[in-house]
C-alpha cells in the first residue's frame, strides 16, 4: 500500500493517533489533524504528517483537503475519528451541550465526507471509513447524546455507502467497544449533574463505563481493522472491534425481545 494517500481525523490520541501511526508503519503516506495539532505541518520520522483542521469549521475543513491534495496530489481514503464524549442524564443536557456533542461527532464527519467525495469521485474511487462505536447500535445510560451522535453517524453512513458505490468509493462503519485511551479522561460531565436528582444513578453507571474502559482493548486492534478495510477491494458494511461479551450484546440486539435486552443491559450498569 506504499503510497496511497490517507487522512485521518482526531489524529493526536487514541484511535486516531494508534491509526496513523500504524498505516504509517505499514507504508501509507497519512495525513492526521487534530485542533491541538500544530499550524505549521509537522513530519514524524516514519512520513506521519500532523497539521491543525477543526472538523467544527467548514473552511477549515476543506483548507485541510486542499492541503493534502497540494501536498500529495490525490486522497485515497478518509478515517473520520474526531469525537468526543459527554455524560449526563438526557434531561440534565442542555440544548447547547447536545448541540456541542453532535457538532463534533456528527456534523465534523459530514463536513469531512462532503470535501472529500468531489476528490474521491474525481479520481474514480476511494475509501470513507467513519468511526462510530458500539455505543452507536446500544443505546447507553447517561451517554445518551453521545449515542445519539453515533446512531446518527450509522444512519449517515449506510446511505452514504449506497449512494457513492457507483463512483467507486467503499464507505464503513467501524464500531469500537470499550477501548483504552484518553477518552475516558476527556469525557465531560453536562454542568447539571453536579446537582442533579439522577446523580446516585450516574455514578453507578460511570464507574462501570471508566472501569470498562481502562480495561478495554488496546487502540492498535482498532487500527489494524481499519488498515484491512483499505486493503480489501469490497469490504463489509461494518466492523465491530472489542471485548467479546461487547460484540455479543451489539448482536444480540437483534434478537431479543426489546424489553428483555434493555433490563440486561439496565442491570449490566447497576441501574
Amino acid at each position: 500500500m506504499s503510497g496511497k494517500v490517507v487522512l485521518i481525523t482526531g489524529a493526536s490520541s487514541g484511535i486516531g493517533k494508534a491509526c496513523a501511526e500504524y498505516l504509517a508503519q505499514k507504508g501509507y503516506r497519512v495525513f492526521g489533524t487534530s485542533r491541538s495539532a500544530p499550524r505549521n505541518p509537522e513530519v514524524s520520522p516514519t512520513g506521519l504528517t500532523m497539521f491543525y483542521m477543526d472538523v467544527n469549521d467548514d473552511r477549515s475543513v476543506q483548507e485541510g483537503v486542499d492541503f493534502v491534495l497540494r501536498q500529495a496530489g490525490r486522497l485515497d481514503a478518509v478515517v473520520n475519528n474526531a469525537g468526543f464524549g459527554i455524560a449526563g442524564s438526557v434531561e440534565d443536557t442542555s440544548i447547547e451541550e447536545a448541540k456541542a456533542q453532535l457538532e463534533t461527532n456528527f456534523f465534523g464527519t459530514l463536513r469531512v465526507c462532503r470535501a472529500a467525495l468531489p476528490v474521491m469521485r474525481a479520481q474514480g474511487g476511494g475509501t470513507i471509513v467513519n468511526i462510530s462505536s458500539l455505543g452507536g447500535i446500544i443505546a447507553l445510560p447517561f451517554q445518551g447524546l453521545y449515542s445519539a451522535s453515533k446512531f446518527a453517524v450509522e444512519g449517515l453512513t449506510e446511505a452514504l455507502r449506497m449512494e457513492a458505490q457507483p463512483f467507486g468509493i467503499r464507505v464503513v462503519l467501524v464500531e469500537p467497544g470499550d477501548t483504552r485511551t484518553g477518552f475516558t479522561d476527556r469525557r465531560v460531565r453536562v454542568a447539571a449533574s453536579a446537582n442533579s436528582v439522577y446523580r446516585p444513578y450516574f455514578e453507578r453507571v460511570i464507574q462501570v463505563v471508566e472501569a470498562d474502559e481502562r480495561n478495554g482493548t488496546h487502540p492498535e486492534a482498532v487500527a489494524r481493522v481499519v488498515e484491512r478495510i483499505l486493503r480489501h477491494p469490497n469490504p463489509a458494511p461494518r466492523y465491530r472491534v472489542g471485548p467479546f461479551v461487547q460484540r455479543l450484546a451489539a448482536a444480540l440486539k437483534g434478537v431479543l425481545p426489546d424489553r428483555l435486552f434493555l433490563w440486561a443491559i439496565s442491570k449490566y450498569y447497576r441501574l
